[in-house]
């Protein structure tokens, strides 16, 4: 540790030093959580997973439950739409009453499906780590857990209250926990997400917002040979409005259009009378959001005629989290306290998402990636730093520590957004 700071007495000192720091302490959990695969789809994976999230956190004081998650809706490829039950995110309340209440998140599902063949751990004598969701981000969940742990010893600790929220979902949008985001989020005064930092420790700062959205395109179909010129094609629909959409990338600065599928079209002696364009877009603003929805629905609007109809299914599911006065505030708050570990904060703004965009959308000013040190995330080539495990830990135990004991102020951040 280093000489005390403005921030840190003997007494915070002291709690941040029963955070673990050899590796040695999280490694065993570590494996063994990431040998289980808890892909996105993956659903009996994530429920059998659960329970292991519900044993480890028991050790903290609060009540644990599970918060079952809406259903997502899902458009297959034959146009029709079907809900998926995402079953349930792992939740902790712990002192409802205190003064000062703080979320924090994370998942526990990964982007690796059952069928990936990146299904171990690989054991290493380096720094480095390889292994599904040691990063992303069953590594920050650890860290999360230790820091917690090591700040129930503080003196302070009753002044704060937290929830713990750890969802199945986040790699396909929150698409069913968005809703408990937004409910913590919205009586929280400061949220705290464990996404993980880049591997030279950097943070992120603003983040664009992303909506997904799925077009089903209704033709009419007819004999190629017989009756062309009766047909009204939907693939033919779909390449026009596609090549309309991804024209307006260069329209207005930060906001982009990416049409990632199409499906639809059967034989090629039928003209197609159906097709989906599936498509994201990613907008720095809320206005630049509005901006972007509105061209979506213009360029509906030119192919919608002649025959074609036209569904459109999805929405804006990571809000965007640009710089305000809250967040400028809040980072400059974990920098000063990362500053009393010895460590050099830097924040990076990223067109990335994660909850920490749904957090500032419920009014929660928030840090999304604190974390443990990593990279090649959703690659086979996933690494996590050892090292950074129990300097990460410490930082939320810092954290925590410095907002309980009033030397700084997290009442102040909200009244900023």
């Amino acid at each position: 540790m280093t000489g005390l700071s403005d921030i840190f007495d003997k007494k915070i000192y002291d709690t941040i030093a029963k955070v673990p720091n050899n590796f040695a302490h999280y490694e065993e959990t570590l494996v063994n959580w990431c040998n289980i695969n808890t892909g996105s789809r993956n659903y009996l994976g994530i429920k059998s997973f659960l329970p292991l999230l519900e044993d480890a956190f028991s050790v903290l004081p609060g009540i644990i439950n599970r918060k079952e998650l809406n259903p997502e809706k899902v458009v297959l490829s034959n146009g029709m739409i079907e809900e998926v039950d995402l079953g349930h995110s792992f939740h902790l309340k712990v002192r409802p009453d205190a003064p000062i209440q703080i979320v924090l998140t994370g998942h526990y599902d990964t982007v690796f499906p059952i069928d990936s063949p990146f299904q171990k751990v690989a054991t290493s004598d380096t720094d480095e780590l390889n292994g599904p969701g040691v990063a992303d981000m069953k590594g920050g969940i650890l860290v999360m857990l230790e820091g917690l742990k090591a700040f129930e010893h503080y003196e302070f600790k009753d002044n704060i209250g937290y929830e713990v929220l750890l969802s199945p979902d986040e790699e396909i949008g929150s698409l069913g926990s968005a809703h408990l985001l937004h409910e913590i989020g919205s009586r929280s005064d400061l949220g705290l997400t464990y996404e993980p930092a880049l591997p030279d420790g950097s943070m992120a700062g603003a983040r664009k917002g992303s909506a997904n959205f799925a077009l089903i395109i209704h033709g009419k179909s007819a004999h190629v040979g017989r009756a062309h010129s009766e047909g009204i094609s939907a693939i033919l629909a779909a390449a026009k409005f596609v090549t309309a959409l991804e024209g307006n990338n260069d329209n207005l600065h930060g906001v982009t259009f990416n049409c990632g599928k199409i499906d639809g079209g059967s034989a090629n002696n039928v003209v197609p009378d159906m097709a989906i364009v599936r498509f994201n877009i990613r907008a720095p603003s809320p206005l630049t959001m509005d901006w972007a929805v509105d061209v979506v629905k213009e360029n509906i609007s030119a192919i919608t005629s002649n025959g074609i109809h036209c569904h459109l299914e999805g929405g804006i599911s990571r809000p965007p989290k640009p710089k305000n006065k809250a967040q400028e505030q809040i980072m400059s708050d974990i920098s000063r306290i990362a500053e009393g570990l010895g460590i050099t904060m830097q924040f990076k703004d990223t067109g990335g998402v994660c909850e920490g965009n749904n957090l500032f959308a419920s009014g929660c000013p928030n840090i999304d990636t604190l974390g443990v040190l990593g990279g090649n995330i959703h690659s086979p080539n996933e690494y996590v730093l050892k090292s950074s495990f129990g300097k990460r830990a410490a930082l939320t135990t810092a954290i925590l520590c410095a907002y309980a004991s009033g030397k700084l102020d997290a009442k102040a951040l909200r009244k900023l957004m």
